[in-house]
């Protein structure tokens, strides 16, 4: 067993290092556009005028960030060479993750809006997995450049975790569907070209199969945004949407009909590993300060890191962090080689404990800074709000603890989770 990463990856490390410092830092710190991430400021993110959404000069900021990390070869480094990407694989990118996060909060990467000079891009990988001849011809480039967008309607007001007990319908009338329903935490569709709208066609309520994937127009008639949702972290872009009579062609159908779970399985999977990575990172960021602080501050006339009660609870937390390390690499390496689901329960055990970890860190860390730690003169607070978020998102720690058990007491297969037709995919 090997169990050093490829010469490649770690060359591509020092390249991405190299242009973080030429080009993003320098773009961060002109023109005010400190102001992001001086979390004594952090309004500045935010468009109260507008429900709390990202502000405009927020995300032009975002999006010249994006544009120079494409220009320089980065953003799409985890997509096929045949669509200017570096054919990225699930362990690069957890390294990759990892890395970013490990450098604290920036331009670089800033995952509250999932940000990142290389492109975390769940909507591009999905198409080129899911979407058929038309659909890739239509939507690749633009979605590769980063200029246009795919949301995700999949959660409702009284369905989150039991996704197959949706509500949304879609029924056919000739050569269109119909859909009518509610979505709730539609993360992103102020700037979406498209939300991929998530709806039941056949079956029962509880059946995995008979759900089904559309592409649906945001401006479509009947297609509402009633709120965005103010949360722990602001500004939102989580809206509550609402369908009437929505009308889409039958070619607004992504993969196949009534096999909708796949994608949505395929997406969480596929986005979990790199969510554990990044959490990952961010703890580790959260402890190296902790150690550094505590080896700086001297009060009652020795170093903090002297006492056994700031140096256990941090080797705890670094102890932690390099077992995670160990089991998300492994993970990854797992789902390159052997296809996406094939280590759903290691995802699971990834996820879970990444973000718990990354919660415990920050808290940590903000308890050693003492005072300061919990003012908004760190960035430790704020990295608390962000990752608590996923504790709950993408499956709830309950629900990741489910699927192991599942895995482990044989209630669940492990290599094709429910409405996954083959372990293969």
């Amino acid at each position: 067993m090997d169990f050093a990463l490829p010469e490649s990856l770690t060359d591509y490390l020092a390249e991405l290092d190299a242009f973080i410092a030429a080009e993003i830092v320098p773009l961060e710190e002109a023109d005010d556009n400190i102001r992001f991430f001086d979390h004594r400021r952090e309004d500045a993110r935010t468009d109260w005028d507008r429900g709390g959404l990202p502000s405009a000069d927020w995300e032009a900021l975002l999006r010249e960030a994006r544009r120079r990390a494409d220009a320089a070869g980065h953003f799409r480094y985890p997509f096929p060479a045949e669509y200017g990407g570096r054919d990225g694989s699930n362990l690069s990118m957890a390294v990759i993750r990892e890395h970013l996060a490990a450098k604290g909060l920036g331009l670089h990467c800033d995952l509250q809006n999932e940000h990142a000079v290389v492109g975390n891009n769940i909507g591009l990988l999905l198409m080129l997995e899911y979407g058929s001849p038309e659909q890739k011809d239509e939507w690749v480039e633009a979605l590769a450049a980063g200029e246009r967008f795919f949301a995700f309607g999949i959660t409702e007001p009284e369905h989150g975790s039991d996704a197959t007990h949706m509500e949304t319908t879609a029924v056919r009338d000739g050569d269109t569907w119909v859909i009518n329903g509610e979505k709730t935490w539609n993360t992103g569709i102020h700037v979406a070209h498209r939300d991929i709208i998530f709806a039941r066609t056949s079956g029962e309520a509880g059946d995995a199969r008979g759900i089904t994937a559309f592409l649906v127009d945001p401006q479509a008639v009947g297609f509402t945004v009633e709120e965005y949702l103010w949360t722990f972290n602001m500004p939102t872009d989580h809206a509550h949407i609402t369908l009437r009579d929505v009308r889409v062609p039958h070619s607004a159908i992504m993969g196949e009909e009534g096999r909708g779970l796949q994608i949505v399985q395929h997406f969480f999977n596929e986005n979990r590993i790199r969510q554990a990575a990044s959490s990952l990172g961010a703890a580790q960021y959260c402890i190296d300060r902790a150690v550094g602080h505590a080896n700086e501050r001297s009060p009652f006339g020795k170093k903090l890191s002297t006492n056994q009660a700031i140096q256990f609870p941090l080797v705890e937390l670094h102890t932690r962090a390099a077992m995670l390390r160990s089991l998300i690499r492994e993970t990854a390496w797992k789902m390159d080689t052997f296809g996406p689901f094939s280590a759903s329960q290691e995802v699971s055990m990834c996820n879970y404990q990444a973000n718990r970890l990354c919660c415990d860190a920050a808290d940590q860390a903000m308890q050693v800074f003492g005072g300061r730690g919990y003012s908004r003169h760190e960035p430790f607070e704020h990295i608390y709000r962000h990752h608590r978020r996923y504790r709950i998102t993408e499956g709830a720690d309950e629900i990741q603890m489910r699927r192991i058990a599942g895995y482990l007491f044989g209630f669940m297969s492990a290599g094709a989770p429910k409405g996954v037709g083959s372990p293969s995919r």
